[in-house]
């Protein structure tokens, strides 16, 4: 009897220290999923917490590890320049800070500037529709056409794992490349994406880059291609003889039959040319959060930051794949605009008007340049 009750005694011991050996085994693990959970859904209110994923992502039966090893902007900087990110061409620890202190005042500006607009409101639409997701390399972007867009393009099917080699070779238009690799999100899909990816885009002075677009697509069409034959269409309706200025000789439409035709297109509420649309509603920035926001006017550094902040240095490289032809310097978009009047740089403004504002751009120096308008013509 006494036997029997030792042995009972022996066994709920036994249970108690197994209990005990599992909970002290499985504590820190419930402990750690409980924190990494907390620290997926934390975020500051004016930075993003960049998480530290325990999981391996799966592309084409592949896996990899998550770009994201690091919970914090400073310690992922601290991390940068502790292990190797000293490649030939990027950036300083010094220049990194300091544009990275360049980046905290763009996206606090454009958010100061949202909320002062209204257009991140509820009411306010998505557009998802021109965001590219790379979830192997973490990097969400926004393709606005004519800042740079080639570039990160190109870049985006590196990513994509197209080779250097193809990409160079092939005469097969890069969105449509990158299209067959990257789905057509919705606004809930990149939101998800952000909890572990940089978001970003490139912006660059609207009225350069209306002028880079006519220059590329109108001046320099491809014969018989779609803005060719666009072309043909804005000089048959504004091309007019009889008038007190000379009738252009210019096989294609001059800058001011162009603006002409873009303004009407507005006019009457006619769905812009991708490369002219505004970016604010090509993009819709006030509807999610950017991460780093880089600018036309200083891309070099831009984009070397954004590659070592991404850690991409040794999948892409800060270089400029500008496929546009003929000049496009400051004195070429001046003459341009010197051909315009008043009333149609009123008219680009408001269509731009939140591009200016949401950036930080300014016109008042384009209204040195343009002509006085014929009373008589313009109200």
């Amino acid at each position: 009897m006494v036997a029997g009750r030792r042995n009972v005694s022996m066994m709920r011991l036994g249970r108690c220290v197994a209990f005990l050996a599992a909970a002290a085994f499985l504590l820190p693990f419930t402990i750690l999923l409980m924190v990494a959970d907390q620290q997926y859904n934390l975020t500051y209110s004016s930075k993003r917490v960049f998480y530290q994923e325990s999981d391996f992502y799966k592309i084409n039966g592949t896996y990899y590890a998550p770009a994201f090893t690091i919970t914090t902007p400073m310690l992922r900087t601290q991390y940068i320049f502790e292990n190797g990110s000293h490649d030939e061409g990027l950036l300083t620890r010094d220049k990194f800070m300091e544009v990275n202190a360049r980046m905290d005042a763009r996206r606090d500006y454009l958010r100061s500037e949202c909320s002062k607009l209204g257009l991140d409101s509820s009411s306010q639409k998505s557009n998802a529709w021109e965001y590219l997701i790379n979830r192997q390399y973490h990097v969400i972007w926004c393709n606005i056409f004519k800042a740079a867009s080639t570039s990160w393009m190109y870049n985006f099917n590196l990513m994509a794992n197209y080779s250097a080699a193809f990409l160079d070779k092939t005469k097969e238009v890069p969105l449509e490349l990158a299209r067959r690799k990257y789905a057509r999100p919705t606004a809930e899909m990149i939101k998800k994406a952000q909890g572990d990816s940089i978001t970003f885009l490139i912006v660059r002075h609207p009225l350069e880059r209306l002028a880079s677009a006519y220059n590329d697509k109108i001046v320099h069409a491809w014969p018989k291609s779609f803005h060719d034959k666009m072309g043909y269409r804005i000089i048959k309706k504004y091309r007019k003889a009889g008038g007190t200025q000379p009738v252009p000789t210019e096989k294609y439409p001059v800058f001011e039959e162009f603006v002409a035709y873009v303004l009407d297109e507005v006019k009457a509420k006619r769905s812009l040319d991708m490369h002219w649309t505004p970016y604010t509603t090509f993009c819709t920035p006030c509807k999610f959060n950017f991460d780093v926001i880089l600018k036309f006017e200083t891309l070099d550094e831009d984009q070397r930051y954004l590659i070592q902040l991404a850690r991409l240095q040794d999948i892409v490289k800060p270089e400029w794949r500008n496929s546009g032809k003929g000049p496009n310097t400051l004195h070429n978009i001046n003459h341009l605009y010197s051909r315009l009047k008043k009333s149609q740089l009123d008219g680009l403004y408001k269509l731009y008007r939140y591009d200016f504002q949401l950036f930080n751009y300014t016109i008042e120096n384009y209204y040195e340049i343009v002509g006085a308008d014929e009373s008589s013509n313009h109200g």
